[in-house]
């Protein structure tokens, strides 16, 4: 059986050869897809070092500064007026930061340079470059503090304020009793004319207020005569729930024209109201002075010591009492009595402590109030 012979298959047609411009282009999409991707590595780079340039500038400015030179914390005083690379250079002279151009830097970005405040600052150690800026933008200058005592005279107030070295100027010695005793806050350089003034600025505001709330038909005329008798009080007495008491001691008296007989009247005629360091002799209790109120009618023509808000209080508003005595009790109060019968009874009681007292320490004569 004979079988048809097999169609011959065609011929492949050629391959037309590439043409070149397909190919330069896909060789130039190659190259500036390399170049791309050089240049987003070039950006990274950049990116990097500027984030370590922040990082670097922030630890500069937060990051712990240098140790203090000795202690726990550097104090230092701008002086007012003083110019911003001033303030940097005594920074940097007093170890408190480590450059003074990277403070004038920081403080003319962050804005402080207008704002910088003279006075003393106290920087602990390690104190960061924001932390010596805010402290002095801020103003937070060290508070000294001078305390002045109730019952001190005006001589030894101005003792005190010319002992204090963060204080300036001189001061004169003040009338007796226009000082409020109490704790003030100053600032080193502060003149002391100024931080006297402002105790008898302090004592003005109270006494007014006092006086306007006084307990009516009090025996006083003034302001002034209140102010001496308290400071009678101030010094019969160093409790101040005994104040009211006392003050209606010498009220009492007053009232009924008997003599106040107060030892410490006596001490301020003699010393102007230093300490004896001893007790009062007899010569001096008969010695005429115009303090010496077993002599005087009345009050003596000045206060004898700068009385504090209790006892000026005590005075203005006593207690409801009838005593006209009181005597020390021993114990550092006093015991009262309205008639000099128990008075005298309670001085015998007073003087039986004290002779138990005598072999071993000696004693002063007591505030007798009479």
């Amino acid at each position: 059986m004979s079988r048809k012979p097999a169609p011959l298959r065609k011929a492949p047609a050629p391959r037309k050869a590439p043409k070149k411009t397909g190919a330069r282009r896909r060789e130039t999409a190659s190259i500036g897809r390399r170049l791309i991707a050089m240049g987003v590595g070039g950006l990274t780079i950049l990116g990097v070092v500027a984030m370590l340039a922040v990082l670097g500038g922030m630890w500069v400015y937060q990051g712990p500064g240098p140790a203090a030179k000795s202690g726990e914390a550097t104090n230092v005083v701008l002086r007012r007026g003083a110019s911003l690379p001033e303030i940097a250079s005594t920074l940097e002279q007093a170890g408190v930061i480590r450059s003074s151009s990277l403070f004038l830097t920081a403080a003319q970005t962050t804005g402080a340079a207008r704002r910088l405040k003279a006075g003393e600052y106290e920087f602990p150690t390690h104190a960061s470059l924001r932390q010596v800026l805010a402290k002095i933008r801020d103003g937070k200058i060290v508070r000294h503090h001078v305390t002045v005592a109730e019952g001190l005279t005006s001589d030894m107030v101005v003792d005190i304020l010319m002992r204090a070295p963060e204080l300036t100027g001189t001061v004169p010695t003040p009338p007796e009793g226009s000082i409020l005793p109490e704790t003030y806050q100053v600032v080193r350089g502060e003149d002391r004319a100024a931080v006297l003034q402002r105790m008898m600025d302090d004592r003005d505001a109270l006494l007014d207020k006092l006086w306007a709330d006084r307990q009516p038909g009090l025996p006083f005329a003034t302001k002034d005569q209140a102010v001496t008798m308290a400071s009678i009080v101030e010094k019969e007495t160093g409790l101040a729930s005994e104040r009211p008491h006392v003050a209606a001691v010498f009220i009492n008296r007053l009232r009924q024209g008997v003599r106040l007989g107060s030892d410490p009247t006596i001490i301020y005629g003699l010393t102007r109201g230093r300490p004896l360091g001893r007790g009062i002799l007899l010569s001096e209790l008969q010695r005429q002075t115009p303090y010496n109120t077993y002599l005087i009618d009345g009050l003596p023509p000045t206060p004898i010591a700068n009385p504090g808000k209790a006892a000026l209080a005590a005075v203005l508003n006593p207690m409801n009492s009838d005593d006209l005595y009181f005597v020390a009790d021993g114990t550092g109060g006093h015991v009262f009595a309205s008639t000099y019968e128990e008075h005298e009874r309670n001085v015998a009681k007073w003087r039986q402590v004290e002779r138990s007292k005598a072999a071993a320490t000696p004693q002063k004569t007591p505030l007798s109030g009479g």
